[in-house]
């Protein structure tokens, strides 16, 4: 299984994946445990999550475009008050 992927994308990356019509989701500090029963793709507008899976942790936030692959058992840190958008397969 992959890992969580973060990274910077640009103004036309985001245009061109069409975010605009990704399902909105937010959630104020807490911790949860989440798996994932297909790959999402996610745009941080607001807030910062750690992740924790058996192999470590990731950190993101605001500006960050982050995929989680399929099958991926985690532990959610909402750090910050989060406010994303996100799609799934």
């Amino acid at each position: 299984m992959s890992e969580i992927r973060v990274e910077k994308p640009s103004k036309e990356k985001l245009d061109s994946l069409g975010i605009d019509k990704w399902s909105p989701w937010g959630c104020e500090p807490s911790t949860f445990d989440w798996e994932y029963d297909d790959k999402e793709t996610a745009y941080v507008f607001e807030g910062k999550v750690k992740v924790k899976t058996s192999q470590g942790e990731v950190e993101f936030g605001k500006g960050d475009l982050v995929t989680f692959p399929k099958g991926l058992k985690c532990t959610w840190s909402v750090l910050e008050k989060i406010r994303k958008v996100y799609k799934f397969g």
